[in-house]
């Protein structure tokens, strides 16, 4: 347990260092302090997020509208690739929130539970 909280920890830092690099960088293209950048991809993170959340809430209200929706209607709904579309579908299967109906391919469909 220790040398798993000690590997997150040190990945924690590696990827705040990483960031700090990249906003020292784009703070010397733009003019701007490495500060601003920072809050500016810290800030662009959390509007992705939030982009993403909407769109899974927007699949579900259209699973829920209609019943049963396959990736593709989704994908076309919201806008988004394939993959996004059937990403979006597994997390909200991981929550609970719909199930697959079928196994592999094009015959595959999502309801709401």
């Amino acid at each position: 347990m220790g040398q798993i909280s000690l590997f997150i920890i040190a990945l924690v830092i590696i990827f705040v260092s990483f960031v700090l690099v990249i906003s020292r960088r784009e703070a010397k293209k733009h003019g701007t302090s490495a500060k601003e950048e920072f809050v500016g991809i810290c800030k662009s993170a959390i509007e992705t997020a939030s982009q993403k959340e909407v769109r899974k809430e927007r699949a579900l209200a259209l699973l829920r509208s209609r019943g049963e929706l396959s990736s593709s209607d989704i994908r076309e709904a919201l806008g988004v690739s394939s993959r996004t579309a059937v990403r979006y579908l597994d997390e909200l299967e991981a929550e609970g929130k719909v199930e697959q109906v079928g196994k592999i391919g094009h015959f595959v469909t999502y309801r709401p539970k």
